[in-house]
């Protein structure tokens, strides 16, 4: 096997693995985006009738 085989076999690689890890965090994703988007925050424990003074 040529050096260029194994640089070509070693992209592949690490492109598959890249590819993977992006489906698998899509896939097996923490609750909310990950973002400052707020999207993930638990609105449960806050009182809807806010009452103004």
């Amino acid at each position: 096997m040529n050096i260029q085989a194994i640089i070509i076999i070693l992209i592949f690689i690490a492109a598959v693995f890249y590819v993977g890890r992006i489906m698998y965090k899509s896939i097996f994703a923490k609750k909310g985006c990950g973002s400052n988007c707020k999207c993930g925050v638990d609105f449960s424990g806050i009182e809807t009738g806010k009452q103004n003074q």
